[in-house]
């Protein structure tokens, strides 16, 4: 047995088909055959039942997927170790973030890492956790910063949380409704809404039922933007009100360019922000680096959130 053999194996598993899995994996439909048979030879049980042109994955194949994963993933590992260990700081890093942390954390970000370490190869990603976790389970990204609650109890994924994340509701200053108490959703959807792009099902399905709207909630905003760059642009330029997380508007706020509203109900939503990375996974020595500038960037962004709400208070 080998791992050559093992992703042969892993290849029928996750595609069903032995044409397909022989396509991926650049061999010929015998040499393929050959190859799961040498592994069925080496582990003493059959892997797969021939029923007619396919295969099913006989029970014994459906114990040894997951081991054989993880001794495909360790190679991986071993040798990604010794490419790390001999590139030293040169090392790529892939990495992700939500659209409303790349607004205020992602350049400074690129710009302090390629400081400490000028040479190297950084590729970043901005897109809502949830792609970001699939990104990192295929291992496209080495970590990316956002919700990490869905990678909680995933023992594949390891999980710093850093950061407890609120939202409301933000105008420009001088909006009409600034100076209003409990400003109600009917008097929101008589301005232009704008929706973030990082606003999840389970965020847009919640904020449906606490303002009683319809779905899908889409139709009840005038414009849906991950770039919070010009979402800010467009609050700042327009009567558009705007549901966000605190973080990303802690800056425009401080500035004196956006204020929070005082709604009723308030958008009582939670995310606990942080750093999701694959288990057992060895990263260049950029990213603890990395790691550091994400930690004290939440710290600064929780005592600027809390000097604000004390200024509200």
């Amino acid at each position: 047995m080998n791992t050559r053999q093992l992703r042969h194996f892993l290849a029928v598993m996750e595609l069903g088909s032995l044409s397909a899995a022989a396509e991926q994996v650049h061999l010929s439909l015998p040499a393929l055959s050959r190859s799961l048979r040498a592994l069925e030879d080496s582990l003493g049980v059959p892997l797969f039942d021939r029923e007619g042109r396919g295969l099913a994955p006989t029970p014994y194949a459906r114990l040894y997927a997951e081991r054989a994963r993880r001794i495909v993933f360790d190679e991986k590992e071993a040798a990604r170790e010794l490419r790390l260990m001999r590139a030293g700081e040169l090392g790529p890093l892939a990495f992700g973030m939500g659209s409303s942390l790349a607004h205020g954390l992602l350049a400074p970000m690129v710009l302090q890492l390629l400081a400490a370490a000028p040479q190297v190869r950084l590729r970043t990603m901005v897109q809502s956790s949830d792609v970001l976790f699939a990104a990192l389970a295929r291992e496209e990204i080495d970590f990316f910063v956002g919700d990490v609650r869905m990678a909680a109890h995933d023992d594949d994924m390891a999980v710093e949380s850093m950061h407890r994340c609120s939202f409301g509701w933000f105008v420009r200053t001088g909006h009409p409704l600034a100076a209003r108490r409990r400003v109600r959703i009917a008097d929101l959807l008589a301005y232009p809404c704008v929706l973030p792009g990082f606003a999840e099902e389970g965020m847009l399905r919640h904020l449906a039922r606490l303002y009683g709207l319809s779905l899908p909630l889409e139709d009840h905003f005038a414009v849906n933007s991950n770039d919070m760059a010009t979402v800010h642009a467009l609050l700042a330029a327009s009567d558009a009100v705007l549901p966000s997380t605190s973080i990303s508007a802690v800056l425009e706020v401080a500035a004196g360019r956006l204020l929070p509203l005082d709604v009723d109900p308030p958008l009582d939503l939670e995310l606990s922000l942080g750093v999701v990375r694959r288990a057992r996974r060895t990263l260049p020595p950029a990213a603890e680096h990395a790691f550091a500038i994400v930690r004290r960037y939440f710290e600064d962004a929780e005592g600027a959130i809390s000097s604000l709400m004390r200024g509200r208070a």
